[in-house]
């Protein structure tokens, strides 16, 4: 058996995880308990067996099924204690695969029926955040994130908010939910508001639609960073736009597949982007939905795209190129990863 060096131990940073969707499943299921909630039964199944449901979201009903799966387990979010117990654990599970920073995605308004308010709810979140890094010594900061499927106004309160604690831990502004519904220009105000106030710009595009979808966010949200961007690998003078601007796709491999944007992993144009220069950061997404954190989808570039570790060294600085994180954080990281590849193959 060929020998490889351990990817759980090249340091990097991970800058695509959504909230409700770093839960270990063993939490879900005993919240679930604990709350009395009744989860559907595609998620118990999935929960059980360690298999992710099977979803394919490149249709209404499927994005709707998907959407109705993550629901659920959000529910069961419903007292800080589990914000912090979700936080904790995303913090540990992201320490055993490498990472040495976590930019996690939220939504505050998600949680704010059960939390006592908008403010409150990300109060909450950024306290857990900091016990977390107190606790584990991971680097972790907070990405606020709107949803697309709700009206302009609600993102530019979410603006606000996020400027307003930009002290406490918030470090950047996304778009999220289904990118086929809402026009990114409906959100530039919010966005502006987020970037005036020092925020970096991060909203998903390019995963369910097409390359008109990564242009619309540079050009009407000013993007600094994409959730996704895959299918920029389908306009080579996007990509060349990506690449000479230094724009970083939040590419996240495993979930692809499994919302059914592509067929298997080898169709994950990860080789097309990466050697037309432009920067990547894998991301893990939704593991509780897609079954799989963020060593594995370092793993799913060698061992289905052949990334050398070499490559796979470079994916790792650009992660940390393109995190908030303070210089001497990156400097660390950075030189870890130059450790990692001069080790020895064991």
């Amino acid at each position: 058996m060929e020998r490889v060096r351990d990817l759980s131990e090249l340091p990097k940073a991970h800058l695509h995880l959504h909230f409700t969707g770093s839960m270990r499943p063993t939490t879900v299921l005993e919240l679930a308990d604990k709350y009395g909630v009744r989860l559907p039964e595609a998620l118990t199944e999935a929960l059980t067996s360690g298999e992710p449901p099977r979803l394919r979201a490149t249709d209404e009903r499927g994005w709707f099924r998907f959407q109705r799966l993550y629901d659920a387990a959000r529910s069961c979010l419903r007292e800080p204690e589990d914000i912090q117990r979700l936080v904790l654990e995303a913090a540990e599970e992201d320490i055993k695969d490498g990472s040495g920073w976590l930019e996690i995605q939220v939504d505050p308004t998600s949680y704010a029926p059960r939390l006592g308010g908008l403010i409150p709810a990300l109060e909450i979140i950024l306290d857990a955040v900091d016990s977390a890094v107190r606790e584990t010594g991971l680097g972790m900061r907070v990405l606020v994130a709107a949803n697309r499927m709700k009206h302009p106004l609600d993102a530019r309160t979410l603006a606000r908010l996020a400027v307003r604690y930009a002290d406490r831990g918030v470090v950047g502004f996304g778009l999220s939910n289904d990118e086929r519904r809402g026009m990114a220009r409906d959100f530039d105000r919010a966005f502006a508001i987020a970037r005036d106030g020092g925020l970096l710009s991060a909203p998903h595009g390019g995963e369910l639609t097409g390359p008109a979808s990564v242009r619309d966010c540079l050009d009407d949200l000013h993007a600094t960073r994409i959730g996704h961007g895959v299918r920029a690998a389908e306009d080579p003078r996007l990509l060349k736009r990506l690449a000479d601007r230094g724009i970083t796709c939040e590419v996240c491999p495993a979930s692809n597949v499994a919302l059914g944007v592509y067929e298997k992993a080898e169709d994950v144009p990860l080789r097309t982007l990466f050697e037309a220069g432009v920067p990547m950061a894998l991301g893990a997404d939704d593991p509780l939905l897609f079954g799989s954190r963020l060593a594995a989808q370092y793993e799913l570039a060698r061992n289905h795209h052949g990334f050398t570790d070499a490559e796979l060294a470079e994916l790792a600085r650009q992660s940390v190129r393109a995190t908030a994180a303070p210089k001497d954080v990156k400097e660390k990281l950075l030189s870890g990863i130059d450790e990692w590849l001069a080790a020895p193959v064991s």
